[in-house]
């Protein structure tokens, strides 16, 4: 996504914990998972920033990244970037000087503004993790005219590929031991 200078155009405000915020959100009740690692405050300060990264836009019938089905495999597929989403967020809190989720949507916007000019890689790694999470989500799939399938085993057509590219390779020696 490169530089998210479109953070807070049109985003919506209203994030209590886990609650949907947008009309095309699910209002099925969110059970998070025990593996969750963020804090209730770092939760709420994320899905105001998801909804200023990807906004609704209920005319495309698309949810926001704040929608609470998304905001949850959000979190649960931080992964590897944990570290780094905890300090983005403790950091974009520091900046808005309290809970950035408290703040009215133009402060958010200016502390996310500043998140994005100071450290870009902090915030580059929250536009990932809420893209990624994002883009996987069926009703967006849908939306953006993909169908909503697992890749495989249906699979996909790939181009018949020169095989004998992998010669060399084979003619290497073993470079492993077989276990007993």
């Amino acid at each position: 996504m490169g530089q998210a200078s479109h953070w807070g155009r049109g985003a919506s405000r209203e994030t209590p914990d886990m609650a949907p915020s947008s009309p095309t959100s699910t209002t099925s009740p969110v059970t998070l998972p025990a593996q969750m690692v963020l804090t209730a405050t770092q939760r709420r300060t994320l899905r105001a920033v998801a909804a200023l990264i990807i906004p609704a836009d209920a005319a495309l019938g698309m949810p926001g990244a704040d929608d609470a089905r998304i905001a949850l495999d959000i979190e649960s597929s931080i992964g590897r970037d944990a570290q780094a989403v905890q300090q983005a967020l403790a950091r974009l809190d520091a900046l808005a000087g309290g809970v950035f989720a408290d703040l009215p949507g133009a402060q958010q916007e200016q502390a996310a503004a500043r998140l994005r000019e100071g450290e870009p890689a902090l915030a580059a790694v929250l536009e990932a993790v809420t893209a990624q999470a994002y883009y996987r989500d069926d009703r967006v799939m849908q939306a953006i005219g993909m169908e909503v399938r697992a890749p495989f085993p249906k699979g996909f057509e790939l181009e018949a590929g020169d095989l004998s590219l992998l010669d060399p390779v084979r003619a290497r020696p073993k470079v492993y031991r077989d276990v007993p």
